[in-house]
């Protein structure tokens, strides 16, 4: 993984982090964040996967039914957060993914796992405000408070 920083003014710094063939990008994401002391960005990025596996969740077993993606593909789309954990140490991702299928085909859901080929190219906003997520009892997720209190 290489970071550069691209641009900090007003509470809010940009850094383009780009990983190579055979690197993880949530481990990566997720000790940037840390390294970083993020508490609350939002990222885009593009590039190829040679495997990952996507998730969608089911709200009635309160877990994610694994989509495994077992070939190349290209993201197409990539968006995501980062925000602090309900403990408010740790640091949390969440990750959406479009990727493309050599038949023209997508698949999408819920980023869970993934190895880069050749590259993924992703650009980090970090804003100046502070998400904190909470736990929802109803779906046992932690998410970030509908009434903006985050």
């Amino acid at each position: 993984m290489k970071t550069r920083k691209l641009s900090s003014d007003a509470g809010q710094t940009v850094w383009a982090v780009v990983f190579g063939a055979g690197e993880d990008p949530l481990a990566g994401l997720a000790a940037f964040a840390r390294e970083q002391k993020l508490s609350a960005a939002q990222f885009s990025a593009i590039g190829a996967f040679e495997r990952a596996v996507l998730g969608f969740f089911d709200v009635e077993r309160r877990d994610y039914h694994r989509i495994p993606v077992e070939e190349q593909t290209e993201v197409v789309s990539l968006t995501g957060n980062v925000t602090l954990a309900p403990d408010g140490d740790k640091r949390k991702l969440h990750i959406h993914a479009v990727l493309g299928r050599r038949s023209g085909e997508a698949v999408v859901g819920h980023l869970l796992e993934a190895r880069v080929r050749p590259t993924l190219e992703v650009i980090l906003s970090e804003t100046p405000a502070h998400l904190r997520r909470r736990h929802d009892p109803e779906t046992g997720l932690s998410l970030l408070p509908a009434d903006g209190s985050g």
